[in-house]
């Protein structure tokens, strides 16, 4: 055998050695770019599902507040005009009364 011939086996089986742990470097290092790429990905995904459901939610809570708020408006309004129909009725009996009491305590019975 040739000393030489076993030097060059050595080294080419370095080198060999040196490449397949280039590769297996890269491919790690591709396999973490991707699954960070994922992660930003579902994250991304995540917040677009979750800002649609919270639209979603604020939707439907405003259509049901307003249907609320509308009906309070009229209530309010309701209760508004019978406040002022009681005060316009009692300030048309008013004066009647005042003169039914006057009758019944001016009137002395014996």
């Amino acid at each position: 055998m040739d000393p030489f011939k076993g030097q060059g086996g050595i080294q080419m089986l370095l080198t060999a050695e040196q490449e397949a742990q280039h590769i297996v470097s890269n491919a790690r290092n591709l396999r973490t770019q991707r699954l960070k790429q994922a992660k930003d990905e579902a994250e991304r995904e995540a917040a677009q599902y979750r800002s649609h459901m919270e639209d979603e939610y604020q939707n439907s809570i405003s259509e049901t507040t307003g249907s609320s708020g509308s009906n309070v408006k009229k209530l309010e309004e309701e209760t508004d005009a019978k406040i002022k129909d009681l005060k316009k009725t009692t300030t048309k009996v008013s004066s009647e009364v005042v003169e039914m009491l006057l009758k019944c305590v001016t009137n002395i019975k014996t």
